[in-house]
């Protein structure tokens, strides 16, 4: 069944999502102990599930207190959240970790290309100096299959990171400059350059270490210092397996085997609205659960497009969360 499930998620469109989505939710309802518990409490089973708004969606913060696995066998890696200093960070069993780097591989050649026509700087100090991050799994691999002998993995040493991006300027080559946010904004206001050719992207997080700025002031000084057009946005988190991204502007896509749905804070079992908290169906799931409520707030624009606006009030803040707005 698990196979069988596997070979529909990443050849999908959008006419099939959701009767695979009803059918992972059957299987996860039958093999996942915690989250069948989940849905009985709300009194939610496969024969009373008729769409989408009706699935239960499991709150992210369970991943800090249970392991949530579907089936019996061993986890191949633990991905762990960064969470803040005393916050309990959130632990993702993923006990086939090639899942993952097809779900990941698949997106961003959708949004980017072939990893191998890029250079890919990354710039994610505090994901480098503790274990566990699934953004360093995500990014070392991209790395390695970009091929390129500038690509790889930076500090704090931005003369180094400077050097680079000038040796690839001057070459004309495409390159990715990917970092969590208050390292971008300390290299931008450091160095000025002009990136002709390169592609800024930010994974969000300030996590305590500079004052929080809204995403167009962060974008603003970004686009000043280094002289790009865009900023690019990577939207993910420890609990998923699957990215959208933001090109430009702050509008996200996600890929067809995501779907990020809203729902009315008041009401969390209210699921359809334009704007409210983010549940996310993230079909790359397959292992753990594929239906996610976040406390992310969000605006949908269609079925795959959606905007983040910001926080829900009195939640912990996710190491990699994205800023307010």
């Amino acid at each position: 069944m698990r196979d069988q499930l596997r070979s529909r998620i990443f050849s999908i469109d959008d006419a099939d999502f959701e009767a695979l989505a009803m059918d992972v939710f059957r299987y996860q309802f039958d093999l996942n102990p915690v989250y069948r518990d989940f849905c009985r409490l709300l009194n939610k089973s496969p024969e009373k599930i008729n769409n989408l708004t009706d699935l239960p969606f499991l709150p992210v913060e369970i991943f800090k207190s249970k392991r949530i696995t579907t089936g019996n066998t061993e986890a191949d890696f633990i991905f762990t959240s960064s969470g803040t200093t005393h916050s309990t960070p959130a632990k993702h069993y993923v006990p086939d970790v090639s899942l993952y780097e097809q779900s990941f591989i698949a997106c961003f050649q959708m949004f980017f290309g072939d990893p191998a026509d890029w250079a890919i700087l990354a710039l994610l100090p505090s994901y480098l100096e503790r274990e566990g991050s699934s953004l360093i799994y995500m990014t070392d691999h991209l790395i390695r299959k970009s091929r390129h002998a500038e690509s790889g993995f930076f500090l704090y040493d931005h003369k180094e990171l400077c050097d680079r991006l000038m040796r690839l300027e001057e070459k004309k080559v495409k390159t990715i400059l990917l970092g969590v946010s208050y390292a971008l904004l300390d290299f931008a206001e450091k160095n000025q350059l002009s990136l002709q050719s390169t592609v800024v992207m930010e994974t969000g997080g300030m996590k305590g270490r500079r004052a929080e700025l809204t995403r167009d002031e962060l974008h603003h000084i970004i686009m000043s210092r280094l002289r790009v057009l865009h900023v690019a946005s990577e939207y993910g988190m420890t609990e998923l397996l699957s990215q959208a991204y933001s090109l430009s502007d702050g509008m996200f896509n996600s890929p067809p085997w995501m779907r990020v749905l809203a729902r009315e804070i008041n009401d969390p079992l209210n699921v359809g609205t334009e704007t409210g908290a983010a549940n996310i169906i993230d079909l790359a799931n397959l292992d753990s659960c594929c239906f996610i409520a976040t406390a992310d707030l969000v605006k949908i624009h269609s079925i795959r497009q959606f905007e983040v606006l910001g926080r829900m009030d009195n939640e912990d803040i996710r190491g990699c969360n994205l800023l307010v707005e």
